[in-house]
């Protein structure tokens, strides 16, 4: 860096300010580094761009706040107030823009820093401690030690996690932002690395300059919405970048470890447990811009992206398999192989075998690549019928080369390559469609009005039966695998289901002729969730179902919502009643013969059943996981958790660890004994959150009073992606407004009400501490609530909650919402023994104290544009302020971390 870039940007060296020395002392060293230099940079590019003016107003601004957070009497927050009054509109806007920057910044270089600390640990330790140290043979160990080697190698051989990507509008961040935080990334390791001094450096240091000036200068709003097919696209930027190559290492790490007496020479046997699913391109349910002919091109995207994958690496690994025949001999099945492939092309393999004379694994290798080029172009008569077919061919070189005594070979790169065919097929993830059961009852009525070919059909019923018929072309071209599933939103009754089948047959011309279909219920509401059981005993004597079932080996799919039942009757109430819901369908499913896998419908947000899913997976009824665990990744939670390798490899290893440790008769025995033991307390809690919930909630004027007091109205602005975020004009009732700017809306006002609501209220009315404590001690589903609403509400600010509360004309619900608030602060903090909300959580609670302050600038400037357009702001200034409290919404999405 220059004196001049030194000289300008020293007020933004206290990025990490010296009065909150206690959380920068717990700072590592190396992190607080990054910080230092990415704010310092931000503060050059800040100087250059707006003037000294501008970094002046923001470092003004940040030491408001700061002082605000530190000293609350001090009266810093109203100062800081009229500090952004004082802005001109195109100044708040800069300085918004300044601290979602920041905030940016420091989420990658917090990022980046989880990524050194777990290279700098393995890097530590011997090969055999680092697996040991891991959390899948950790897991595998317990399991060992509890039934024995046999029976953990049975349930490891039946693992299962299935991640679903959807494309619920909760990312915030424009794909341009992320791509130039990933470029930001780069050269921020780079810096890691010893090499990298002197010219080297001060290069890299102005390439970060350049990176962060484009992102300073990058809109971070969106001019228009993303269609369902750029929402396709961007999930397709984390396979080719991240899950690709990163699942393969993930069962290497695994057989590495269950194979440790001679690994690299024995045969594999960690099982390609990973499959993917995505509702992005086939989620329709209130999603118009959902068509017959998007879910189509969905699958032909995905197909072409892991066609092209498959064809590199199959070009890759028969390149470098230069074995010569006298050294490693092909095998008859080899030979055979090769035979058919001359038949099936002479012109190629004649040039292949010119140029692999005496190889004769590299030049059937290079044919597969031929052959999956020629898949990916449709070319009927050299390419693969199916996945399988191409995995007979892979095994057939496989097993010559372990027959020849090059089996170090044969397992290394062209069992990753395996494994690759085993995950992702030729169709990368299984595309599910949803629906809602209103929509189905109403096409039927039509088609029994009308007929299912008349033209008097609505256009909404003609795209349902257009539905089934893409979903038959989709099999057709691409396997029954890439998609099968079907999703009944709102299911309350087996009929709901057997509708699928009969629309089904009405879109194709006859039951036989229909696609092959996995019906899966989803149950969101308290009632639905209450009458699940009954409704499955019922929808399995469907004789279409009956007849699934036995070419499955009777295994059914039941989904569970947690945002619409956490709508309906609050995060207390609806969390019990999950629970219970598994329970019961659990039990339900043994005595039935079923091989159940519940989904579930987990968001990002707490508030949506989002938190750790590996702690989640733990607290589980006995029997409702049984080694398979299937959830939806949304929005941002998708790169959080699979954006980065390292960090993607760590998720999935903790989350296949907790399914297989779920299983286990110890952990099954103590959550139902808890559960059990605590009965009472489940009792008080359920009645006494739900009936504070609907006191807020049911009250007369409730909706019209959100939709002032938050940002509701404005979000629904934003173009956060292709689905609408309301069911109709306008919001009269809850009913109207989806779960996710539901819980968006509550966030951005810094309250987060719909992670907490109720708590408070149903702590008290047990009364009990020392019970408390115990069922904290004891109950995984009770400590795991109440770490969740502990991390929610360390994101709260009353000081800044009783500003958007004071938007509103009801003082009755704003005092009952403080109420509550300082009401579950107070009881959670006695239940785990901490004077500060994750006050033992160093990391977690560092990054949030860090934040804070920041986060508040940004509520201010937010609050300025709200209280604005509440009041009735001339027409002509109402764009700009509009603008100015998206831009809000963006930063304190990034500086929180977290959206719907």
């Amino acid at each position: 860096m220059t004196d001049h870039q030194n000289a300008s940007s020293n007020d933004l060296r206290e990025a990490i300010p010296d009065d909150r020395d206690d959380a920068r002392d717990e700072m590592p060293e190396k992190l607080r580094a990054d910080v230092r230099l990415l704010g310092d940079l931000l503060g050059t590019i800040l100087r250059e761009a707006g003037g000294p003016d501008l970094l002046d107003d923001v470092e003004r601004l940040r030491g408001l706040v700061i002082t605000a957070q530190k000293a609350p009497e001090s009266g810093a927050i109203d100062e800081a107030e009229a500090l952004i009054d004082t802005f001109s509109p195109e100044r708040a806007e800069e300085v918004s823009r300044a601290f979602s920057c920041y905030f940016h910044l420091v989420n990658l270089a917090e990022e980046h820093h989880r990524v050194r600390v777990v290279h700098e640990h393995e890097a530590e330790l011997s090969p055999a401690e680092a697996h040991a140290q891991d959390y899948l043979p950790d897991a595998l160990r317990r399991l060992e030690a509890e039934l024995g080697p046999d029976e953990t190698r049975r349930r490891l051989a039946g693992l299962e996690f299935r991640p679903v990507f959807t494309a619920h509008p909760t990312e915030a961040r424009r794909r341009a932002i992320a791509a130039s935080i990933r470029r930001i990334t780069t050269l921020l390791a780079a810096r890691d690395e010893s090499s990298l001094a002197g010219v080297s450096r001060l290069e890299n240091t102005d390439q970060l300059l350049a990176e962060i000036d484009g992102l300073w200068r990058t809109s971070p709003l969106r001019t228009t919405k993303p269609s369902p097919l750029d929402e396709v696209r961007t999930a397709m930027g984390v396979f080719d970048e991240t899950l690709f190559s990163v699942l393969p290492e993930v069962y290497r790490r695994l057989d590495t470890w269950v194979n440790r007496d001679e690994p690299g020479v024995s045969t594999p046997v960690a099982p390609p447990f990973v499959r993917l699913g995505t509702w992005i391109g086939g989620d329709r349910d209130g999603n118009p811009n959902v068509t017959a002919s998007i879910t189509r091109t969905a699958a032909a995207i995905a197909s072409e992206h892991v066609l092209i994958a498959l064809e590199n690496v199959a070009e890759r690994v028969g390149r470098t398999m230069t074995l010569d025949a006298t050294t490693t001999p092909a095998s008859e099945a080899l030979d055979q192989l090769w035979l058919s492939q001359r038949q099936l092309a002479p012109e190629i393999t004649a040039d292949i075998s010119s140029r692999s004379p005496n190889e004769p694994h590299r030049r059937t290798l290079l044919v597969v690549a031929e052959r999956l080029r020629a898949t990916r172009r449709r070319d009927a008569d050299l390419a693969y019928p199916t996945a399988a077919d191409l995995l007979t061919d892979l095994r057939t070189i496989q097993d010559s080369l372990v027959a020849a005594g090059a089996r170090r070979v044969a397992y290394s790169d062209l069992q990753k390559f395996i494994w690759q065919v085993q995950t992702f097929g030729f169709h990368l993830a299984e595309l599910e469609v949803r629906q809602h059961s209103q929509v189905h009852r109403e096409t039927l009525a039509e088609i029994a009005e009308h007929g299912a070919d008349s033209a008097a059909l609505s256009e909404r019923s003609v795209e349902v039966l257009d539905t089934f018929r893409a979903i038959a072309a989709i099999q057709k071209r691409h396997g029954v695998d890439a998609a099968r599933r079907y999703v009944v939103s709102f299911t309350t009754n087996a009929e709901d289901l057997a509708n699928v089948y009969t629309l089904a047959a009405h879109a194709l011309g006859g039951p036989e002729l229909a696609p092959v279909l996995d019906v899966v219920p989803l149950f969101e509401t308290f009632a639905d969730l209450q009458a699940a059981p009954g409704v499955l005993a019922e929808y399995v004597k469907n004789p279409l179902v009956v007849e699934r079932l036995e070419a499955t080996d009777r295994r059914l799919e039941v989904m569970l919502g947690y945002s619409d039942s956490s709508k309906d009757v609050g995060p207390v109430s609806a969390t019990l009643a999950l629970y219970e819901a598994q329970d019961k369908i659990a039990a339900w499913a043994q005595d039935a013969d079923i091989t159940l896998t519940l989904f579930h419908g987990r968001g990002g947000a707490l508030g949506r059943g989002g938190g750790p899913a590996n702690r989640a997976v733990l607290a589980q009824p006995p029997g409702s996981v049984d080694g398979r665990f299937k959830l939806t990744e949304q929005g941002e939670v998708i790169a959080a958790r699979y954006g980065d390798p390292t960090i993607a490899t760590r998720h999935i290893e903790q989350v296949a660890a907790a399914t297989l440790l779920q299983s286990m008769p110890s952990v099954g025995e103590h959550n139902a004994q808890a559960a059990e033991r605590f009965t009472d307390v489940a009792a008080t809690l359920d009645v006494e959150s739900r009936k504070r919930f609907f006191e807020l909630v049911h009250a007369e004027g409730f909706p019209q009073w959100f939709a002032q007091v938050t940002p509701q109205e404005e979000i629904g602005l934003l173009p956060l992606g292709s689905r609408p975020a309301k069911r109709g004009l306008s919001v009269n009732s809850l009913d109207d407004l989806r779960a996710i700017p539901w819980v968006f809306a509550w966030t951005q006002a810094r309250i987060n009400l719909t992670g907490w609501f109720g708590l408070g209220t149903a702590l008290a009315a047990v009364g009990d501490v020392d019970e408390l404590k115990r069922a904290y001690a004891q109950w995984p589903l009770f400590s795991t609530m109440i770490d969740n609403v502990e991390m929610s509400l360390a994101k709260t600010d009353v000081r800044i909650a009783e500003r958007y509360l004071a938007l509103g004309d009801r003082d009755d619900l704003a005092t009952l919402v403080l109420d509550e608030m300082a009401l579950t602060r107070e009881w959670v903090l006695k239940i785990t023994g901490k004077t500060t909300m994750l006050g033992n959580l160093h990391v977690l609670g560092r990054a949030v104290q860090l934040r804070s302050p920041y986060v508040d600038a940004l509520s201010l400037i937010q609050l300025r544009a709200l209280r604005a357009l509440r009041r009735g702001a001339p027409q002509e200034q109402v764009p700009q302020l509009q603008r100015l409290l998206l831009l809000s919404v963006n930063g304190i999405a990034a500086g929180l971390q977290n959206t719907g």
